[in-house]
C-alpha cells in the first residue's frame, strides 16, 4: 500500500527565524497588527509503499533524522494519511 506522509520542518523556538521576521514586518505593514509571532517552515510530501502506517511513519522519521530536518536547529512533525489521500 503507498501511503502520503506529510512533514512539517520547523526551526526550534531557541532559533532566530529572521525570515519570520520579515514575514511578520511585511503582515504589519499590510494591516494585520495582530499577528504576534510568524515561524517559517517547510513542508515535504512523502509518498511511501509500506504495509501499514507505522511502518511508512518510520521511514519518514529516518527520512527526517538523516536528510530533510537539520536535528541541531530544527524540529519535524510527521503525519500518515490515509493511502488515498492527497497533499
Amino acid at each position: 500500500m503507498v501511503y502520503t506522509v506529510a512533514v512539517t520542518v520547523t526551526l526550534r523556538p531557541s532559533i532566530l527565524d529572521p525570515q519570520g521576521r520579515a514575514v511578520r514586518h511585511a503582515l504589519h505593514s499590510l494591516g494585520y497588527e495582530g499577528v504576534e509571532e510568524v515561524r517559517v517552515g517547510k513542508h515535504v510530501a512523502l509518498r511511501i509503499e509500506a504495509d501499514a502506517p507505522e511502518e511508512a511513519e518510520a521511514v519518514a522519521r529516518a527520512a527526517c533524522e538523516k536528510l530533510l530536518a537539520n536535528p541541531v536547529m530544527e524540529d519535524y512533525a510527521v503525519e500518515v494519511l490515509e493511502p488515498s489521500a492527497a497533499v
